[in-house]
């Protein structure tokens, strides 16, 4: 495992003529290669705009941003595309492409002027899709998926890039139980198996604390709460769970934590 992304006193929010929005500020920690680490916390507390701000979507307001050494401003847009992949919720709109052509587009940042992709091209877009398991569905235009099976093309686009470090917003938003289970596996393996690293943002508790490595609690800005004051706090789901963050986190819902199995799982609780 190497340090791939080191993250120091970073502030996130958004900008404009008159004003400053600041969502998550003091954000200060490192992610992995080799390593799933998973990012939980409520909606609105800027899960997504962390994860624009890491890609480079959107400047940070304050603090930095290293990936693979190099701060995050010095990437150019394609080089930058080489080292990152991204896979966010926004519903990709897209008309008479096949889903081949569309997990093509990832070799972009590899292609010459005109785009056309060489039999290694070719070969790495088969890969990919075959590793999302949806190589049946390469004929079929893209608007005529299902929202799971459209998550997975473009899970199986960024693959194609090739990229060390890939970020994902809530990758399995789309998908039952078992597609779910299917893709934080797929996830883990890639990180395991291929040493990436692999954030991702998600609501899916029990399956986070079974599959991360590494976990990040993001709480609102000035939310009332002695666990997370602004910016996140990290640690592995064993380490989290023991020492009572987790659940001091999720008190507000009720939820405690036990060992089940030797996996941390949430309880309901009245």
């Amino acid at each position: 495992m190497s340090e791939t992304i080191v993250i120091k006193d970073l502030a996130i929010g958004y900008q404009s003529k008159h004003s400053v929005k600041t969502v998550a500020e003091g954000i200060t920690d490192t992610l992995q290669s080799g390593c799933l680490t998973c990012l939980l916390g409520e909606n609105g507390a800027g899960k997504s705009t962390l994860l624009r701000t890491l890609a480079g979507f959107q400047p940070a307001l304050n603090g930095s941003i290293e990936i693979m050494g190099k701060p995050l401003p010095q990437y150019k847009e394609k080089e930058l595309a080489t080292v990152v992949g991204v896979v966010l919720t926004e519903r990709t709109n897209v008309q008479n492409m096949s889903v081949a052509e569309l997990v093509g587009m990832g070799r972009s940042p590899y292609t010459n002027f005109w785009g056309r992709l060489t039999a290694e091209d070719k070969a790495k877009t088969e890969e990919a899709m075959n590793l999302v398991g949806i190589s049946a569905l390469k004929d079929r235009l893209v608007q005529t998926l299902s929202d799971g099976e459209r998550q997975k093309a473009m899970i199986a686009k960024t693959l194609a890039q090739k990229t060390p470090i890939i970020f994902l917003d809530e990758p399995t938003a789309f998908l039952d139980y078992p597609s779910k289970v299917e893709m934080l596996r797929l996830l883990r393996r890639l990180a395991v198996e291929m040493d990436k690293t692999v954030f991702m943002s998600t609501h899916d508790l029990e399956l986070a604390l079974q599959m991360a490595d590494r976990l990040w609690l993001m709480a609102k800005n000035g939310a009332d709460t002695e666990t997370v004051k602004g910016g996140v706090i990290a640690g592995t789901p064993e380490q989290l769970a023991q020492d009572g963050t987790l659940e001091r986190f999720f008190a507000r819902k009720g939820i405690t934590f036990k060992n089940i199995e030797g996996h941390y799982r949430p309880i309901i609780t009245e």
